[in-house]
């Protein structure tokens, strides 16, 4: 359990260096966290800095979720023994979590992170990458019709454990876990956005719009 338990922390230590921080610094100490939505996301990113400064967040969220799932498991960290116990694909499994889960509450940056889309994009890359077409066509057709970003990722997260579900258990069980898992996540990391459009005041991004609404107070969401 000691290999599980590093790697683990390796990878929740990765997640939380956040883009935006990065970028922000890079940019001459930018905290986008105090700007905006006030969220350490793509989405945030570019209302407020615009496309280079949010392409460059991306960027690296989707990189450390691919690091997180795609080279900490295989990692040879001096005094950690491989444990033949640990079976390697819930390794792997655990790691992606750790990633993602470091991404929205990073230790460098008081636990004030995004919400975990683009850095769970990045692990499916890793453990799934056949599934990032439909993930992506899901979310910007939700995103398209309603203009609500933060229903567009929910929708697409939520959309996967289903597709798993009808066509690939029992043999993909593991990613199928992993899919339940982080989309109670992200449904959860989203509590705020569901609040927001109960209450009819949730903000849409009409750009982003097939059909677009006229509305004085639209503008980008969270991510």
């Amino acid at each position: 359990m000691l290999e599980l338990g590093v790697k683990f922390l390796i990878s929740y230590f990765i997640g939380s260096l956040m883009g935006a921080m990065i970028v922000g610094r890079l940019r001459g100490g930018i905290d986008i966290r105090t700007m905006g939505s006030g969220n350490a996301g793509g989405t945030n990113a570019l209302r407020t800095q615009g496309l280079f400064f949010a392409l460059a967040v991306v960027i690296i969220d989707i990189g450390k979720g691919v690091i997180g799932a795609g080279i900490v498991p295989g990692l040879d960290v001096p005094y950690v023994a491989t444990d033949p116990e640990v079976s390697r694909t819930w390794l792997t499994i655990c790691c992606a979590s750790a990633a993602v889960i470091g991404h929205v509450w990073p230790i460098y940056y008081g636990f004030r992170g995004g919400k975990g889309a683009a850095t769970l994009i990045g692990t499916l890359i890793v453990l799934g990458p056949a599934l990032i077409i439909g993930i992506l066509l899901v979310w910007a057709l939700v995103v398209g019709l309603s203009g609500y970003v933060g229903l567009a990722s929910m929708t697409a997260a939520t959309s996967l454990p289903i597709w798993l579900g009808v066509t690939r258990l029992p043999a993909d069980q593991p990613l199928f876990i992993y899919s339940i898992g982080m989309a109670l996540f992200i449904i959860y990391c989203h509590r705020a956005n569901i609040q927001r459009m109960r209450a009819g005041n949730e903000n849409r991004n009409t750009k982003m719009m097939v059909l677009r609404r006229t509305s004085a107070n639209s503008t980008d969401e969270k991510p």
